[in-house]
C-alpha cells in the first residue's frame, strides 16, 4: 500500500495537530495538481478559527508531513476555516449545523430538487428540515449537495 492511500494515518496526524492547537478538524482532502499534491485542511472551533489558528496548525502539521515524508516529494498545504457557508459532506457536519439554515440539492423520484430550510434533526438515515411551517424528512442517501446558508441581516432603520 502506498503512503498516499493511508488516509487513516494522515487523519491521525492532522487531528493531532488540530488537538494541540485547540481546534477541530472539519474536513480535509488531497488533490493532485500539475505542480504536485495539494492538501486542503479545514479547521473550526467555537467562535471561529482565526488566521493564527490556521498558521499554527499549518506549521505543526507541515512539520509532521515533512518528518514522515508522507507525500515523498513536493506538496502544498492550505489550512483555512470552512467559512460562513460550509459544505455538509459528513454526518458530523450536519450535526454541527443543527438549527442553522441550509440549502440542499437532493434526488426525489429520479428528479433533482432544491430546498432551503432550518436543519432540525440528524438521524441515522435521514435529516429533518423545517421549511416554512412544514417539516420534511430527507434521506441522507438522496442528498447530492448540502451547505449552510449565511444571511446578512440589515439592521438599518
Amino acid at each position: 500500500m502506498q503512503k498516499e492511500e493511508n488516509f487513516d494515518a494522515l487523519e491521525r496526524l492532522v487531528n493531532e495537530a488540530c488537538s494541540q492547537n485547540k481546534v477541530a478538524l472539519y474536513d480535509f482532502e488531497i488533490k493532485t495538481t500539475k505542480k504536485g499534491k495539494l492538501m486542503l485542511v479545514s479547521i473550526t472551533k467555537i467562535g471561529g478559527a482565526s488566521i493564527d489558528d490556521c498558521v499554527s496548525v499549518s506549521r505543526m502539521f507541515g512539520n509532521k508531513l515533512d518528518e514522515t515524508d508522507y507525500f515523498q516529494g513536493k506538496y502544498y498545504l492550505e489550512v483555512s476555516s470552512p467559512g460562513l457557508e460550509r459544505n455538509l459532506t459528513q454526518k458530523k457536519h450536519y450535526v454541527s449545523a443543527i438549527n442553522e439554515k441550509i440549502r440542499i440539492t437532493y434526488k426525489i423520484d429520479d428528479k433533482t430538487s432544491n430546498i432551503d430550510g432550518i436543519l432540525q434533526e440528524v438521524l441515522p438515515d435521514y435529516i429533518k428540515v423545517l421549511k416554512r411551517d412544514a417539516e420534511m424528512q430527507i434521506p441522507l442517501k438522496d442528498i447530492k449537495k448540502a451547505k449552510t446558508v449565511f444571511e446578512f441581516s440589515n439592521k438599518e432603520k
